[in-house]
């Protein structure tokens, strides 16, 4: 399931290896966001690539384009390119987006290739941090090229700023994990906080609430920011209607949410 030229096990990086990416975490897109250390590999670049995805999703672009035209002074290119669409009928989960991860690279290659030749720096500019619940790092490692990350705030960062909450209890542990998983597995054993990201289908409504409470936000650093929290019985189904309204309204939505379920305590506790 390789794009030849561009998949797992090519040779492409033998021939292009002068070529470096950088792949800059910019938090939720909000420039204030963006470290010192994110502007000044920005300005490293000599081709900035931004993925476009359609008019609903026009806006993100714009905010990346945004952050071009404010921090951008080196007169780097900056090209948008086409993102490719998952493709849903391959079968089997890993494989579907092990394919779209090949064709991704694809473009991105084609983009360096007809903009920049086989030597120079390319920049990304990455939602949040290259490191945490994104692909463009296994991306890049089907290209062969040299490759160095700016880290970035998290949504999870600042979901818990704009709460003013703690990321866990007292010497308690938290996991971090996807709608996907959740819907599949439910809140993991011995684990009371579970911060959860890339959910497009509302899986906190597939739980017992019972003695569960979540911390909902959505446009984190954004003058769009939504944020809502307090039992999951009772703020579960609100959350679900008003994100609902803000998807209609943008065209995309960005959220994420922490949950904690009330500590069983023994006997011996008391």
């Amino acid at each position: 399931m390789g794009l030849a030229g561009h998949g797992r096990g090519s040779d492409l990086g033998q021939v292009t290896r002068v070529i470096e990416l950088l792949l800059i975490g910019i938090g939720s897109g909000n420039p204030d966001h963006l470290t010192g250390a994110a502007i000044r590999a920005l300005n490293r670049a000599d081709l900035v690539l931004i993925p476009e995805k359609g008019a609903g999703k026009a806006d993100l672009a714009d905010l990346r384009q945004g952050i071009c035209g404010r921090f951008l002074t080196s007169g780097a290119k900056v090209v948008g390119f086409d993102l490719p669409v998952r493709d849903a009928a391959t079968p089997g989960y890993l494989d579907r987006v092990n394919d779209w991860h090949d064709v991704i690279a694809g473009v991105w290659q084609t983009a360096i290739t007809d903009n920049l030749g086989q030597h120079g720096t390319v920049a990304l500019l990455i939602w949040g941090d290259p490191s945490l619940y994104d692909s463009s790092l296994r991306i890049a490692a089907r290209l062969g090229h040299s490759v160095a990350v700016v880290p970035g705030i998290t949504s999870l960062q600042l979901l818990t700023a704009a709460h003013a909450i703690p990321l866990n209890d007292l010497a308690a542990p938290f996991a971090v994990t996807t709608g996907r998983r959740l819907r599949e597995t439910g809140l993991p054993a011995g684990i009371d906080t579970v911060v959860v990201m890339l959910d497009g289908d509302c899986s906190f409504s597939g739980l017992d609430p019972d003695g569960v409470s979540i911390w909902w936000g959505a446009y984190l650093g954004m003058p769009e920011q939504m944020l809502m929290a307090g039992p999951l019985a009772e703020v579960g189904p609100q959350i679900i209607a008003a994100r609902a309204v803000a998807r209609a309204a943008h065209g995309w939505i960005m959220d994420i949410y922490l949950l904690r379920r009330a500590p069983v305590h023994s006997p011996a506790d008391h």
